[in-house]
């Protein structure tokens, strides 16, 4: 039997990147967070975590196990939740694209929780293939993400434009510099296989996560990308067939929510949708 107690400190050390953080975060020293790791392991007989980097990593094992973990301490905070006398709140666990978490979404969710202030809510933002593992493995209980076609448990969907643009000012040369997500990242192979198909040199001058850097990168002249069309700005150009960017179309934001939510889940899955909506009509 895996025990909770030893399975937090796991995830902690994980989400935290050493024992000494982990520890602060659990209130322990960090001896006793090493010394319940290693009852872990010892338990499963494999390494869990890789102790050779400064910062620590989970080994495959650890990696296999976290969601695992995850959803056994999820399901002991719900257990303890049913059987508290307070019923304190569980929270919501929402995942959203970075470049969707800005000021819309966050003043409607600042919205939401004024009319509901019993309502807890974990945001999590970040690129979207990660988010849609965290929502298949349990970890989510709604999630928007984007995707080239939405997957058919979709709750609601919408089309989601793209542009491709270069600076406004910078003039593009040749081979093609791109300025681009990190690998697995969404937009980055429909760029290259654009450019291939049209016969065109490329190179990558410029890698980010956040959208907000690949834009800065673009208007310095750094290179040429493909984003959201709504987040073109005034410092970029919009490149055209004629220039030999052809249009890439099939993206949507997709809306997840699991069929089994609470008032409070209902009310927020309602919330997003509404949202999206006036977005997408915009």
């Amino acid at each position: 039997m895996l025990d909770p107690l030893l399975l937090r400190s796991f995830v902690t050390v994980v989400e935290a990147g050493s024992f000494t953080r982990a520890g602060e975060r659990l209130h322990l020293t960090q001896s006793t967070i090493s010394q319940q790791i290693i009852r872990l392991e010892q338990s499963l007989g494999c390494r869990l975590l890789d102790r050779s980097q400064r910062q620590i990593w989970p080994t495959e094992a650890g990696e296999r196990l976290l969601g695992y973990a995850r959803r056994i301490l999820r399901l002991e905070e719900e257990a303890r939740h049913a059987l508290s006398p307070q019923q304190s709140e569980v929270a919501l666990r929402l995942g959203v694209p970075d470049d969707f978490a800005g000021e819309i979404l966050t003043t409607q969710l600042s919205h939401l929780l004024a009319e509901r202030p019993r309502m807890r809510l974990e945001v999590e933002c970040g690129l979207s293939l990660p988010l849609l593992h965290l929502y298949r493995n349990g970890e989510l209980d709604l999630l928007l993400v984007k995707q080239w076609g939405a997957d058919g448990d979709c709750h609601a969907y919408w089309p989601e434009p793209l542009a491709w643009v270069a600076s406004a000012i910078h003039p593009i040369i040749e081979p093609v510099p791109l300025v681009v997500f990190p690998v697995g990242a969404l937009y980055r192979q429909e760029m290259i296989h654009a450019l291939e198909a049209a016969g065109r040199p490329w190179r990558i001058s410029y890698s980010s996560t956040s959208l907000a850097s690949i834009s800065a990168a673009v208007s310095a002249g750094l290179g040429v990308s493909l984003i959201p069309a709504r987040s073109v700005e005034t410092s970029h150009r919009v490149l055209t067939t004629d220039e030999g960017f052809a249009p890439i179309s099939g993206l949507t934001l997709a809306l997840y929510a699991r069929p089994a939510l609470d008032d409070d889940g209902v009310a927020l899955r309602d919330s997003l949708e509404a949202l999206c909506t006036r977005r997408a009509a915009s």
